[in-house]
C-alpha cells in the first residue's frame, strides 16, 4: 500500500493570496496570517504575490485569472462576507465558495480558503488572530500542503 500526505513546506514555492479589501479590519488580519505562514515555512519575498480585489465576489475571477497563469503553485483567497438583514449574504458568500472550488477543480491548482462567513463582526474577529485562531494562516498552511501533496502524486 503506497500513502501520500502533503507537507506544508513552501520552499520554492510560488504562492499567490488574493484578498478583499471589503470588512478590512477582518481581512487585514487574515492577509497578514497567511503571509506570516507563508514567509514562515520557506515560501521566498519573491515567489510571493498579493493581489487585493474589492470584495468577496471578486475573489473567483482573480484566482482563476492567477491559476491559469500557471506561474503558481497555489493560492490563497482572504475574505469576509458577515450575514446582514438581507439575502445578500447567501449569494455572495455561496458563488464565492463555489467559485473558489471550480478555479482548484479547473485548473489543478491548490487554493486554500480563507474566506470568512460569519453572523457577527464579533465572530469574523475571533477568527482573524482572536480567540478562535487565524483562518487566513490556517488557509495558508492548507495550500502548502496540498501543493506538496499535488506535486508527490504528479511525480507518482
Amino acid at each position: 500500500m503506497t500513502e501520500y500526505e502533503g507537507r506544508g513546506d513552501g520552499s520554492g514555492r510560488s504562492v499567490a493570496i488574493v484578498a478583499s479589501r471589503f470588512n478590512d479590519v477582518v481581512t487585514e488580519r487574515l492577509l497578514d496570517g497567511a503571509r506570516g505562514v507563508l514567509l514562515e515555512r520557506g515560501v521566498g519575498e519573491a515567489a510571493l504575490t498579493v493581489v487585493h480585489v474589492p470584495g468577496a465576489w471578486e475573489l473567483p475571477g482573480a484566482a482563476a485569472h492567477l491559476a491559469a497563469s500557471g506561474r503558481y503553485d497555489a493560492i490563497v483567497a482572504i475574505g469576509c462576507v458577515i450575514r446582514g438583514e438581507t439575502p445578500h449574504f447567501d449569494y455572495v458568500a455561496g458563488e464565492a465558495a463555489r467559485g473558489l472550488n471550480r478555479v482548484a477543480l479547473d485548473h489543478g491548482v491548490p487554493v486554500g480558503f480563507g474566506l470568512l462567513t460569519t453572523d457577527t463582526a464579533e465572530q469574523a474577529l475571533a477568527r482573524a488572530g482572536g480567540d478562535v485562531g487565524n483562518k487566513g494562516a490556517e488557509a495558508a498552511e492548507a495550500a502548502l500542503e496540498m501543493a506538496d501533496l499535488f506535486r508527490q502524486l504528479e511525480s507518482r
